[in-house]
């Protein structure tokens, strides 16, 4: 079903209907921009040195944007690999028709976990040779070859062979015959710090340990062995960090995770979190609000209740912090955000009534609000706050 509103088209052919004809817009939800994500992922591909590849990385359904459209639009925008983080979002693509390269960022290591991966036409990745050997044996039991990604720790600490067992195991494992070495690969720990330009910088060294590694391998570079190392903010460091593939995440969701390069960096946000007005009410001078009656009213103050709340994903300890937007105007939210409704003072408007529409995270006019706020005034990652949207807020596709 397609309906149009003011100024936009929107889809709601992936929301599904419980009963009735009930529209997902009724309380909140997200919109999600595919032209957004494609037209980003186009921008950070002019970045790449030339003959780079861009793998898309839409794990935790896309980092809460809906993986398949955000692995659809990606795809339009030239990405040539997917990256999720589990067996089953790779099985979930794949369910939508989605027949790109899909790399499996987890950990597998069970024989049925690997042989569900390889009749997917999933690539796992492997951080020890014991799951090499379960590959192997997959591959030689269908008379065919198990393609996977290898990986090797310099920094990280979590998965990945470790560095001085890696050459070792490199010259075992690519004698197995029926192994496909499609990639091998790192990941950066501290690229989005400040001083991630230091030559002494951890993200640095972690960049010239992986070179060194490489440079005591032997490969075929005609086999097609992609070397991939940079996530959004390894991109942006600069072409030392590019090598034949870059793993972007956060950015082309439309954010930038490295404050230090902002110039000609036209990245626009993919999504909109909004909710709509379910009541309205006035509180005298001195009246609590929401639970702990942390906020009392020092004025004849006009109060919206929005219908969404932490069960939605909206932090509780950004209570009393966060802003809301109505016609390119600010209002603030005041007292505890409940589990499913939050409360904003509308004192100074004349135009908001029951059932109007309030942005939370998203652009309007000239008034802004990013994940990134958010985080700040957390004390967390943007990466966690677009993450923490539940599925009961209705993704709707908005071009």
């Amino acid at each position: 079903m397609r309906i149009s509103s003011k100024n936009k088209d929107i889809n709601f052919d992936n929301y599904h209907v419980i009963e009735g004809d009930l529209d997902p817009t009724q309380r909140a939800w997200i919109e999600v921009n595919g032209i957004a994500i494609e037209k980003n992922v186009r921008q950070l591909r002019s970045r790449l040195k030339k003959n780079c590849q861009l793998m898309a990385v839409v794990k935790a359904d896309g980092y809460g944007h809906d993986a398949r459209v955000v692995s659809e639009y990606a795809i339009k925008g030239g990405a040539s690999q997917l990256g999720v983080a589990t067996l089953n979002e790779g099985i979930k693509l794949r369910s939508f028709g989605i027949n790109a390269p899909i790399l499996v960022l987890g950990n597998l290591y069970t024989k049925k976990d690997l042989l569900i991966c390889f009749k997917k036409n999933l690539m796992p990745t492997i951080s020890s040779i014991s799951e090499c050997l379960i590959c192997n044996d997959i591959g030689k039991n269908h008379s065919s070859k198990f393609a996977l990604h290898l990986k090797v720790d310099t920094g990280m600490s979590r998965l990945g062979l470790e560095p001085d067992k890696f050459i070792k195991s490199f010259n075992k494992i690519k004698a197995f015959e029926n192994i496909c070495i499609k990639g091998i690969y790192s990941h950066l720990a501290s690229a989005d710090e400040s001083n991630a330009f230091d030559p002494k910088s951890n993200t640095q060294l972690q960049r010239k340990k992986f070179q060194e590694l490489l440079k005591q391998i032997n490969f075929d570079k005609n086999n097609q062995i992609k070397i991939h190392f940079a996530n959004s903010a390894g991109m942006l460091l600069g072409e030392d960090f590019h090598f034949d593939m870059v793993r972007v995440g956060l950015s082309i969701y439309g954010y930038n995770p490295l404050a230090q390069v902002e110039d000609n960096l036209f990245l626009k946000p993919a999504l909109y979190l909004k909710a709509k007005v379910a009541f309205i009410r006035t509180i005298e001078t001195g009246v609590g609000v929401s639970y702990g009656s942390k906020f009392v009213s020092i004025r004849k103050t006009k109060l919206a209740v929005l219908s969404i709340g932490y069960a939605d994903g909206i932090l509780r300890n950004l209570s009393g912090k966060i802003n809301v937007i109505h016609n390119k105007k600010l209002y603030p939210q005041i007292g505890s955000i409940t589990m499913d409704q939050m409360m904003v003072d509308i004192t100074d408007s004349n135009d908001i009534k029951i059932g109007s529409t309030m942005l939370l995270l998203g652009s309007d006019g000239d008034k802004t609000i990013s994940p990134i706020d958010w985080a700040n005034k957390s004390k967390t990652i943007p990466w966690e706050i677009l993450c923490s949207f539940k599925n009961r807020l209705p993704r709707v596709q908005v071009n």
